[in-house]
């Protein structure tokens, strides 16, 4: 098979197509041919050697979400069988033409729901599911702020939250972004120039403060984000585009009783990765498939252009997803 390789840890540059053996199939998993592969922010840390994979995924080849199509069946399963169109998320190697999975791990997809747009939705969907309602457990009629919402997650988040009825706020710097993002539910876009976007997220919500935060930045923003909450006010930290660290007023977290929790998906264990699948099977897919929640899809690019879908990224002019088109 053919599949993308990080050389060395570096710039996009060390990405390169080769061939590797096909892997086995071991019981109780699936062969997948992969269609598409989703790029995300995770992918560029492990190319620049900050991210390492999770035990049991190469540790040289990246992706964390797919679309396919089964290739052939690992001894005793029974709920799928080749032919049948599958998506999902994985620790890593769906920049791949074959990708094994477990068979709980891969999700049927619906009809109406084309494999591109797919590919787009599992990382993106299943971080902003989790994060708004399994870990902020969001009500309707709250306020939330989305930060960097023209990103794949972001774009998903704005969606989830306006149909849960939430008053949704979001962050972008740059207005273009803020402005296609209307569609999707934003209700006000605030501009970040730097630091000081607090104030207008509170004239936002008529001085009271947000009640939910979908921080997909970190860093510097984080000081601001406190300022910008509700009491009670849950923050859930899935991003830090804009660095590791940060200095906080703890004496607002005290007197507000702000919740302030981080969630990677990658890492988790498999019996919650078989969570995630239900919820990507049973929620977001019949959401996607009519059309309720869209994944957005800014640019697709071949395997050898995995660099160029990289440098993209980087680059932070994309809104929504990029896909590595992987396989007919």
């Amino acid at each position: 098979m053919r599949a993308v390789v990080i050389r060395a840890p570096g710039g996009p540059e060390v990405l390169e197509v080769r061939e590797l053996p096909d892997p086995p199939v071991p019981a109780g998993h699936v062969r997948v041919a992969v269609r598409y592969a989703g790029v995300n922010r995770a992918d560029l840390l492990q190319r620049r050697g900050a991210y390492p994979s999770p035990p049991g995924a190469p540790a040289d080849v990246p992706g964390l979400e797919y679309a396919g199509v089964v290739e052939s069946v690992g001894e005793g399963v029974r709920s799928l069988a080749p032919g049948e169109r599958v998506f999902g998320i994985v620790g890593g190697g769906a920049y791949a033409e074959l990708l094994v999975v477990h068979e709980r791990e891969a999700a049927r997809v619906p009809e109406g729901l084309d494999d591109r747009d797919a590919a787009a939705l599992p990382e993106a969907g299943l971080t902003a599911y989790d994060a708004l309602f399994t870990q902020a457990r969001l009500e309707p009629g709250e306020r939330v702020l989305v930060h960097a919402a023209g990103s794949g997650v972001g774009t998903a988040a704005l969606q989830l939250a306006a149909q849960a009825g939430a008053f949704v706020v979001g962050t972008s710097r740059t207005l273009e972004k803020l402005e296609r993002c209307a569609d999707l539910g934003l209700a006000v876009g605030v501009v970040t120039r730097g630091e000081g976007f607090a104030r207008e997220v509170l004239e936002a919500t008529a001085g009271r403060g947000v009640d939910v935060v979908l921080d997909l930045v970190g860093g510097a923003y984080l000081p601001e984000t406190l300022r910008a909450c509700a009491p009670r006010a849950r923050v859930v930290l899935v991003g830090l585009t804009a660095g590791a660290r940060a200095e906080i007023d703890l004496g607002l977290v005290l007197s507000r009783r702000i919740a302030l929790r981080g969630t990677v998906l990658r890492s988790r264990p498999l019996e919650e990765k078989l969570e995630l699948a239900a919820v990507l099977r049973d929620r977001l897919a019949p959401l996607a498939a009519r059309r309720r929640l869209r994944p957005i899809v800014d640019r697709t690019f071949s395997l050898a252009e995995a660099p160029a879908a990289h440098a993209h990224l980087e680059g932070n002019a994309s809104f929504g997803k990029a896909l590595l088109e992987v396989g007919a």
